[in-house]
Formats: structure tokens, C-alpha cells, sequence
């Protein structure tokens, strides 16, 4: 078997619609039952825009009469065969449909193209042509048909697991774009750091997230939290937040585990849609902090501050302090630590 191909795929466009192929027809097929767009390998001596106008014709029947070449999307898989696919999309082409002999050919509106079943890598340049991206090289790298990889532009994108309310994955891996614009469920580790204090009997420590970031830039958040990437654990990625965020090197003794909680939300940041799904696992961090002492990585935390507790639960239901806090863990808190009502001065914390 050859170890490179060079294959073309072709998106053809009409009325906010792909024209898409239902691969159920070929034996052995690798996109078995997939939708995909039109296209294939190139013959010897073919220029990539040769085998495209080649594949649509053979396939559909229409003659392109216009095209953009979009991106190079590398496949790597387990077999060692590496695929250097040349991704088109067609906004003009003649002729008459026809049938074709490898699945069915059918005209999906773009939006509902996301919920067929397509590949986890085609996710991510079906968002990119949406974006109207530059020219882009996108490497995909599957195991058993899992998505374990994915680059752009020689950057390693994040690739979350797909989880369930209870936590437990799917066996799904996607992109973390992908999974936060289709609103899919992900792993997320939240760990509360608190202390105790004379009002309500407790602090709670709030980080304030940088003004780049991709979502909720500027607002007050939960003391140190981040996205279980693929393999993690909850502790192990609270713990590693906790290094990160705050320059804490904690041990998983350190972590009380107070439940899980799952939450979804849907914002718009720079124009484009955040669908957030969270499966979170909630700690408290109950040692000694001293905020001073603390190492902020800039990119994620711009500061830190201290707040009552009941303090904290009423400025997030009256929307006093810009927050992106989710009261229900506030008052996992509440249900987790004394409040001042149950403290003496000879009960222990």
C-alpha cells in the first residue's frame, strides 16, 4: 500500500445548502454510512484541480465552473498511510444532477449538516469554511476511527471527551471549539478555594479572568477551573489548574470532593456563539492562602479577591460584580462548610 495519496473533497454550495453523499453503497468503505462531500484519489499525473473537476463530474454530473481552494487537510492513521486531502468548496457549476454509484446524493441545509453522522474531524473544517477562514492546513490523526489528533496551522488544537451528566464518557473525542459550539457535554474540574471568617463564617476566593479570554473575559469566576482534556481525571485537572491558575501545588489530600454539577449556557463573545455544557466536579481547597503569595498566570487570571460568601451569593443574583458564577455551586458551598449561625468559638474548621 502507498504510503501518501493526495485525494481532493469538494463542497458544492446552492441556496445555504451542501450538496451531500451518504456513503452506503462501496464495500469496505472507510465512510461507510458517513456523509461527506464529493471527491476522491488523483490518478497519476492529476493536478489536484484536475482530480477535483474529475470526481464532481464523475460523481454528480456537474461541470464546475467555479471553485475555491480552501485548505489542505492531512490524515494520519494507525495503517502508517498518510492522506493529503485538497478541501474545495463550488459556488457555480452546470449540468445535471446524477446518480451516484458510491451512496446517495442529497442537498442538506448547512445547519442540519452538523447533525448527520459525519466524522469529528470534519467538524472542525466545516466550522472553518462557516468562518470563512484563510487558507488553512488542518492535520487529523484517527486511532480505531477516534479522533487523536488535530493541528492547525502547525498549532495542536484541545481535544475534549464527551461525557454524560454523571461524568462517565462517551468514547467520543472532540475539538473544543466543536464541543463548544454544538453545546456538547465536557468534563470540567472547579475547585472553590474558602476560609473561614467572623460574618458569615465563610470566604470564598474569586479570580477575575483575563480580558482576552474566549469567553466571559473580564468577569468573576470560581477561584481555579479548567477543561478535563483527553485522558485526565477530575482531580488530576483540578490539581494542575490549581498549579497553573494560582502557583498552588496541591495533592489530591488537599481536594474535598462536594459533588457534581452540570450546567449549560448559551452566549455570544466576538460575534460568535459559546454553547457551554459543563460536567463538573466541585472541590474545596480549605488550606492556608495567602493572596500575596499567590503566582497569576496571566493569560487566564487578571487578579484575585476575597468575598463573603453571602456576600458573593447575593452580588451574583443581583448582578452587582460582572460574573460568570453559577449560584447552584454557591450554595453547594453554603451546604458544605459552617456558616456563621453553626459556628462557636470552640467548634473546629
Amino acid at each position: 500500500m502507498e504510503k501518501n495519496c493526495l485525494t481532493t473533497l469538494c463542497y458544492l454550495e446552492r441556496d445555504d445548502q451542501y450538496l451531500m453523499l451518504h456513503r452506503v453503497s462501496k464495500k469496505n468503505d472507510i465512510n461507510k454510512d458517513k456523509w461527506i462531500g464529493v471527491g476522491g484519489h488523483a490518478l497519476t499525473g492529476e493536478s489536484p484541480e484536475e482530480c477535483l473537476l474529475r470526481e464532481v463530474k464523475e460523481e454528480t454530473g456537474y461541470t464546475l465552473i467555479s471553485w475555491k481552494f480552501r485548505g489542505i487537510v492531512t490524515f494520519v492513521t494507525e495503517t502508517g498511510l498518510t492522506e493529503y486531502m485538497c478541501l474545495y468548496t463550488a459556488d457555480q457549476f452546470t449540468g445535471t444532477e446524477i446518480a451516484c454509484d458510491e451512496g446517495v446524493l442529497e442537498w442538506v441545509p448547512k445547519e442540519q449538516v452538523l447533525h448527520l453522522p459525519i466524522w469529528e474531524g470534519d467538524r472542525i473544517f466545516l466550522r472553518l469554511l462557516e468562518e470563512d477562514a484563510p487558507f488553512f492546513s488542518l492535520k487529523l490523526r484517527y486511532d480505531q476511527n477516534r479522533l487523536v489528533e488535530a493541528v492547525l496551522n502547525g498549532i495542536p488544537m484541545e481535544l475534549f471527551e464527551e461525557r454524560i451528566f454523571d461524568g462517565s464518557t462517551t468514547g467520543v473525542v472532540m475539538e473544543r471549539n466543536t464541543a463548544h459550539r454544538e453545546g456538547r457535554g465536557h468534563g470540567t474540574a472547579h475547585i472553590w478555594i474558602v476560609r473561614k471568617n467572623q460574618k458569615s463564617g465563610c470566604d470564598v476566593l474569586l479570580q477575575k479572568r483575563s480580558a482576552h479570554k474566549d469567553s466571559n473575559p473580564g468577569c468573576y469566576d470560581i477561584s481555579s477551573a479548567g477543561h478535563l482534556s483527553v485522558g485526565d481525571s477530575y482531580p488530576d485537572a483540578a490539581l494542575r489548574e490549581l498549579r497553573e491558575e494560582l502557583g498552588i501545588c496541591a495533592e489530591h489530600e488537599d481536594l474535598r470532593e462536594i459533588g457534581m454539577h452540570e450546567v449549560e449556557s448559551k452566549k455570544v463573545f466576538y460575534g460568535k456563539l459559546f454553547w457551554d455544557h459543563e460536567i463538573s466536579t466541585v472541590y474545596l481547597y480549605e488550606k492556608p492562602v495567602e493572596i500575596n503569595s499567590l503566582v497569576l498566570q496571566e493569560s487566564e487570571v487578571e487578579s484575585v479577591r476575597w468575598m463573603d460568601l453571602e456576600e458573593c451569593m447575593e452580588a451574583v443574583r443581583s448582578g452587582t460584580i460582572e460574573n460568570c458564577i453559577d449560584p447552584g455551586e454557591l450554595e453547594m458551598i453554603r451546604k458544605n462548610v459552617p456558616m456563621m449561625h453553626a459556628f462557636s468559638e470552640n467548634s473546629i474548621w
